[in-house]
């Protein structure tokens, strides 16, 4: 055998030993699931097997958030190199199960949106059912959409199997259309409005900064303003979505929370960038340097606001069955209130899908769809918020998943059209020189390319009245022109990946509901023989 193949060998080798050595953690951490929850329901519920293998799939559920959805509170970090992998997934892992310890709620929703009605159900004993199938049957989606690298919406993955049990146990007059309407047009409004944003932003961003020739000063004056804007999102955001459960406020009161945080930050910010603004190079690179603290932060802030909302989606229907299971009193409720152990699975295993499997789906995020530096991992940062705090007003029902993702469509798109103008612009500049004048044409770009924006406009006005005075204007050769058009289908964003990403989004409620349906069934059947 030739040393070639050996290494290739050995390298197949290794990739699986990896993979089985996530298999072998993630199968340890459901069977300590089982042990703790035998320990747990032993002194209060009498050592219910349904319980037990409620836990389980819950624990399952869990890791598949962690390995799923907490992509996109790190992955534009991680993509524009403001942290490490490793880094972000320790600040994830922490502050995910903090968000989820602390402010997770000590009642959380047991059908999720109210997508079916409960007074419908025929008894417990189906409630459970449903729940089981919905936990089991959205768990296993978010796995293959894990292992397919595409970021997927958990909530829109545990309504559609709520949705798909709940139909199969009592036919489709249990379901609510209307939320199945606003959830389906969710697909649609949530990366859009997450995109427009983040475009948004990033030309605010070079418009009072990367077009502009003195970098430095550009960034002195704006970068204290944009952080400040980001500590009011942060600030609003966190109080409307991250301590919602333990501190409810009004959006007035959650606004002014903001306000006053974003006044701190700017102020203590100020003297801090403008010092570091002199150490910097007059270059983009210098200027990415200044957003890079404010994005750990931001991954921080949103990975707690995410754990204090998310892991309902974990808990939410094992927290029922508990509650439906060892009671014993065959009431059906659309709360339940959560003990602290079940929230305690529901956060360590976020953490631990997150360390096992999260690195894959944060890749896809942050550099596998458009290339991303501070500047646009900030601008994707601040749609997500925003986005969520408006819809949250307007009543829409979003996904921070299609928010997030979007944003990253939007910054990426952008880009491209950008690219492209500046390529027209060339062209234009090209051909009203005379073709053999190269010195000319050099000269000219050199001046162009160090020009404001505003700068540019002018020189190529000028440029094209000087022409038609001339009546001689010059034209690119055919080769030239051909190399031009390549430029203009120049791609940014990887098609490939954004058809993925769609098609998953497209497919996760009427996945999930099916599977879930067919679980509920098996179940069912297993149990009434």
């Amino acid at each position: 055998m030739e040393l070639t193949h050996l290494n290739e060998l050995e390298k197949a080798t290794k990739k699986g030993r990896a993979q089985l050595f996530r298999l072998g953690i993630g199968l340890l951490f459901i069977i300590g699931v089982m042990l703790y929850t035998v320990v747990r329901i032993d002194a209060t519920h009498g050592g219910s097997l349904f319980i037990v293998i409620a836990a389980m799939i819950g624990g399952y559920m869990a890791m598949n958030i962690g390995a799923n959805d907490v992509a996109n509170n790190v992955g534009p970090a991680v993509g524009s190199r403001a942290l490490t992998l490793g880094g972000a997934l320790i600040i994830a892992a922490i502050f995910e199960a903090a968000g989820a310890i602390i402010a997770g709620g000590e009642v959380v929703g047991t059908i999720r949106s109210g997508i079916i009605d409960p007074n419908l159900i025929q008894s417990a004993d189906t409630f459970v059912w449903i729940m089981m199938a919905a936990l089991l049957a959205a768990a296993v989606w978010l796995n293959i959409a894990t292992v397919m690298g595409a970021p997927v919406s958990t909530t829109h993955s545990i309504v559609g199997a709520v949705l798909g049990a709940g139909i199969a146990s009592s036919g489709l007059g249990i379901a609510d259309w209307d939320t199945v309407a606003k959830i389906v047009a969710s697909w649609v409004v949530s990366p859009l409005m997450g995109g427009a944003i983040g475009a948004g932003f990033l030309y605010l961003i070079k418009r009072s900064i990367t077009y502009r020739t003195d970098l430095i000063a550009s960034s002195r004056r704006a970068v204290p303003y944009l952080v400040a804007a980001m500590a009011f999102a942060f600030g609003t955001y966190l109080m409307i979505k991250g301590l919602n459960r333990i501190w409810s406020v009004s959006i007035v009161q959650a606004l002014g929370v903001g306000l006053v945080l974003a006044i701190l930050v700017f102020w203590g910010a100020r003297p801090i960038i403008d010092r570091q603004a002199r150490l910097i190079g007059n270059s983009k690179a210098g200027v990415n340097r200044l957003f890079t603290v404010p994005l750990i932060f931001a991954a921080a802030l949103l990975s707690f606001a995410h754990g204090s909302n998310d892991v309902a989606n974990a808990v939410g229907p094992l927290a029922a069955i508990v509650e439906v299971v060892g009671s014993g009193s065959g009431t059906i409720t659309a709360a339940a209130p959560v003990p602290l152990w079940v929230m305690i699975v529901g956060a360590l295993g976020i953490a631990v899908g997150l360390w096992l499997y999260g690195p894959r789906v944060i890749r896809t995020v942050g550099s596998e769809i458009t290339e991303l530096d501070q500047m646009r991992a900030y601008c994707i940062a601040m749609a997500a918020t925003l986005t969520v705090i408006l819809a949250s007003q307007l009543g829409l029902p979003v996904s921070t998943t299609h928010v997030a993702v979007g944003a990253v469509f939007g910054v990426g798109f952008l880009r491209e059209y950008l690219k492209s103008q500046y390529a027209r612009m060339l062209e234009t500049i090209k051909s009203h020189h005379p073709e053999g004048d190269q010195a000319a044409i050099d000269a000219f770009l050199a001046k162009f390319a160090k020009a404001s924006i505003d700068e540019k406009g002018r020189m190529l006005r000028e440029l094209k009245r000087k022409a038609k005075r001339s009546m001689d204007p010059a034209h690119f050769s055919k080769l030239e022109r051909q190399s031009l058009r390549k430029v203009y289908r120049h791609e940014l964003v990887k098609r490939s990946q954004v058809l993925k990403i769609v098609a998953a989004w497209v497919v996760t409620v009427p996945a999930s509901a099916f599977m879930a349906a067919m679980l509920f069934f098996t179940i069912k059947g297993m149990l009434t023989g």
